[in-house]
Formats: C-alpha cells, sequence, structure tokens
C-alpha cells in the first residue's frame, strides 16, 4: 500500500447543498450550549469533572479501561497497579495535556510547536517512553493489526519524508478562515488523523484539537466541549468514516459524521450542563443555610472541582483552617450530602466524595446519595 497523499486544504468540490442544513443545526446547538458555559461564572472549576470525563473517553477509545471514579480514586490517594495504574496514569496525562492547551490558546494561536508540547506530556508516563513524546515521527508508520506488514496495512499515513511539508500547511490551515469553522474544526481533526505524525497518540491529540480550535475560532467562550462520548459511542462508525476519506475521498460523508456528533453532543452537553447548574445553585443554599459560614462557596466550589478527595487535600486546596474545614465537611456529612469512602485510619485521611455530582458526571446511578 503506498503512503497516503493529503489533499490541498481548503477543500474544493464540497458538496456544501448536502452539508449546509447540518451545518446550520450543528452550529445552533453549538451556540446553545456556549451560551450556557457564558452563564458560568467559572466553567474550568464547576465543569472539571467533564474534562476528567472527556479524558477518560478519549483515552478509552485507544483501549484503555479505566474509569472517571478510578482516576478520582487514585488522585484521592487509593493507588492502583499493573495495566490499571497504566491506564490512569495516561488519562491524568490526557486531561494535564488538555489544560495547559488550554492555557495558552486563550492568548496565542495553536501551532506545532504547542500539538508537540502536548503530545509530550500526553506520553509522559510508563508507556510512552519510547514512542518519542513531542517529536514527529522520523520513520515510515502504519496502522494495522499488531504485527502486520506495511503491505497489509489497512492505513498508511504520508511518507516522513514529507511530513514536515504536509504538517506546515496544515499549521497554515488552522490559522485561516474557511467557509464556516464548525466545518473547518472537522476538516482540521481528519486531516491531523490522516496525516498521523506522531509514532503514537495521534488520536488523542487530534480530538484535544477539537475544542482548541473551536475556541481559537471563537465558537466557545471556553474550551470546553468534548466529542470523545460520541466518538466511542460510535467508535467503529467514527474509524470508517476516517478512512473512507483515504479510500474514497469521501470527505463529505466524514464531515456529515462530525456535524451529525456535534449536534447530538452539544444537546448532550447543555443537559448536563443544566443539571450540574441546578445542583450547584441548590448546593450553595443549602450549605449556606447548613453551616451559616463564610468559607461556603469555597467549599462548594472544591467539592465540585473535585467530587471525590482526601480530607487533607481539601484542606489544601481550600486554605481553609484545618480545625474550621473539618468541622464543615462534617456538616456535609450529617446532611448526607458528603459520604465517607474510607474513613481516617492513623495518619492516613478519610476519603470522602459527593455522589449526586458523580452520578450526573456518568450518567447513570452508581452511588447512592
Amino acid at each position: 500500500m503506498e503512503p497516503y497523499v493529503p489533499e490541498e486544504l481548503p477543500l474544493k468540490d464540497l458538496d456544501y447543498g448536502r452539508l449546509l442544513g447540518l451545518v446550520g443545526q450543528a452550529n445552533a446547538e453549538l451556540a446553545r450550549y456556549d451560551g450556557l458555559l457564558q452563564g458560568i461564572v467559572n466553567p474550568a472549576v464547576l465543569l472539571s469533572p467533564l474534562t476528567t470525563q472527556e479524558a477518560v473517553l478519549s483515552s478509552k477509545i485507544e483501549g484503555t479501561q479505566a474509569t472517571v471514579d478510578e482516576v478520582l480514586e487514585h488522585e484521592a490517594g487509593i493507588k492502583q497497579e499493573g495495566e490499571k495504574y497504566k491506564d490512569i496514569q495516561e488519562i491524568i496525562n490526557y486531561r494535564t495535556a488538555m489544560m495547559k492547551a488550554r492555557d495558552h490558546v486563550a492568548e496565542y494561536p495553536i501551532t506545532l510547536s504547542l500539538i508537540r508540547e502536548i503530545h509530550k506530556i500526553l506520553l509522559d508516563s510508563v508507556r510512552g517512553q519510547d514512542k518519542n513524546p513531542g517529536e514527529f515521527r522520523k520513520e515510515q508508520n502504519w496502522i494495522g493489526t499488531y504485527g502486520t506488514p506495511i503491505e497489509q496495512a489497512r492505513f498508511v499515513p504520508p511518507s516522513h519524508f514529507v511530513l514536515s511539508d504536509h504538517l506546515n500547511l496544515f499549521e497554515e490551515y488552522m490559522g485561516s478562515d474557511d467557509a464556516d469553522h464548525l466545518l473547518q474544526t472537522a476538516v482540521v481533526h481528519a486531516q491531523f488523523e490522516l496525516i498521523h505524525p506522531f509514532k503514537d497518540g495521534n488520536g488523542r491529540i487530534g480530538r484535544i484539537l477539537i475544542p482548541l480550535f473551536l475556541y481559537r475560532k471563537k465558537k466557545l467562550s471556553a474550551p470546553m466541549f468534548y466529542l470523545s462520548s460520541y466518538f466511542e459511542r460510535n467508535r467503529e462508525l467514527y474509524y470508517d468514516k476516517l478512512r473512507r476519506i483515504s479510500r474514497e475521498k469521501d470527505w463529505n460523508g466524514w464531515i456529515e459524521f462530525f456535524l451529525e456528533a456535534v449536534s447530538t453532543q452539544a444537546l448532550e452537553n447543555s443537559q448536563k450542563v443544566k443539571t450540574i447548574m441546578n445542583l450547584y445553585e441548590e448546593m450553595k443554599e443549602s450549605i449556606t443555610s447548613l453551616t451559616h459560614s463564610q468559607y461556603a462557596v469555597q467549599v462548594l466550589d472544591a467539592i465540585f472541582d473535585k467530587p471525590l478527595f482526601r480530607t487533607s487535600d481539601f484542606v489544601q486546596r481550600t486554605s481553609i483552617h484545618k480545625a474550621t474545614a473539618m468541622g464543615l465537611l462534617r456538616r456535609l456529612k450529617d446532611a448526607e450530602i458528603l459520604r465517607e469512602f474510607l474513613p481516617a485510619s492513623g495518619r492516613r485521611a478519610a476519603v470522602l466524595f459527593f455522589p449526586e455530582l458523580l452520578n450526573i458526571i456518568e450518567g447513570k446511578t452508581l452511588f447512592s446519595a
């Protein structure tokens, strides 16, 4: 199989008549979702668990098996071992990479240098050290069953000899304005996947680029819109639509799939964000009434940011005096807003969790409130 030669961007001969309705619907749903984001004082705190969920689901597409609650347990000091530990480390790296990139694109454009930096963070783990973190590949790679020779590959990306040329054109395209920014986002994600510039981690980097690009193009007021839930539910179709670009130049089919993903996920995200916001307002009233404390909002933000935590970490994050903080947590436990995951033992702090929020994030009842 010959290496794929990426098409010149912007794409020519797209069927805009076929795509126009989907473009309008996707833009409308995304705008409604962004309207909710604009109403949140600090979306990075309030929606922090959604970022963790995205890291879990994007990594799951690549084969990891850890869950949101397992990641939170690990961060609360309940250590995992073996393959589960490696999965969790990859997810934590993914979330760290997203957060660093989010801070960068608030002021600067998306560049190849930023992409390399994100990749370096992503592969900073026990599984990534031999994958040249932060470096574009210097050899030919291909996609196929493990051990498959290149002749039997499902897909062969561009040759490493011309990789830099394609990447420079890709960077130039990201800095330009196509006919529609949402349509352009679909092209950016797919073109990155097809160029496949790293030895490993291309899928996850490509999915990180989606909210970053929408944010840079001012389609989002915060880079917090994630598609991995939709992609993971439709994993085979997701990969098939990408493959059809290389095999049949079916960009219209891919863009249709992407726009449907945006419409569906924006609607789901809007419902989830509304539920989280309603819970936040309900808890603000409850915690203020319950504690009569000047620290009520600090406590509230802390348990939304990390809904499963060690009490010692809570004290450190909130900077509330230990005796006061422990008294506040005790009141929240007595009111069953928080529950005990692990009791204190010797020098080990207790681990508490916020069941209502965790259930919203997971979309199902994992913890009885």
